[in-house]
């Protein structure tokens, strides 16, 4: 069984990603329920459609690790435990199956196949958020829905749409200098 390592330029281009998100998350927009509108799920998508599935989880978990560990890369400049245990922490886990569908979309072949595989990761991201949401504030899914997920779906979809267009210009623009960010191990 071979195993593969990651090369110092692969490692680079992940550490890049993980500051990218963690100021992507400042550019936040508090609101009165406590969870903010944020650039994450923009920088997310970004992420997995630049880096693919594999280093695009890498990156996720990475970021995760860093805001558990106290070093203030969720949105407003928090961290800690109690962000996995509070009001956003749904969507923080949630991040994961974004960036794992978002990376997955990249295996498609056509613009509307990974735009409609990423919307499941958007999806499975929101009922993450909404669920913790609901348990923690005591009140129905639907509520939870309306307050945390209804507001955030429209610029959460344009955020997938736009990363996808974006990663699209990156990736073209690297190749013309001759790199392709995929080929990197």
């Amino acid at each position: 069984m071979k195993t593969q390592r990651l090369t110092t330029q692969t490692i680079t281009l992940i550490a890049i990603f993980v500051a990218l998100l963690a100021i992507l998350s400042q550019i936040a927009i508090p609101l009165p329920s406590g969870v903010p509108a944020t650039l994450q799920t923009f920088g997310i998508a970004l992420i997995a459609y630049l880096l693919q599935c594999k280093k695009g989880m890498i990156t996720i978990f990475i970021y995760l690790f860093c805001g558990l560990v106290g070093i203030p890369v969720f949105a407003g400049f928090s961290s800690g435990l109690s962000c996995f245990f509070g009001k956003t922490g749904g969507f923080l886990y949630g991040f994961c199956f974004l960036v794992f569908f978002c990376g997955l979309g990249t295996w498609t072949n056509t613009a509307w196949k990974t735009i409609t595989v990423s919307a499941l990761g958007l999806i499975a991201c929101h009922i993450c958020g909404v669920l913790q949401f609901a348990l923690l504030m005591h009140m129905s899914i639907s509520s939870s829905f309306l307050l945390v997920s209804l507001p955030f779906l429209l610029k959460d979809a344009l955020s997938i749409v736009g990363a996808f267009l974006l990663s699209k210009l990156i990736t073209k623009a690297l190749a013309q200098s001759g790199i392709q960010l995929h080929t990197l191990t």
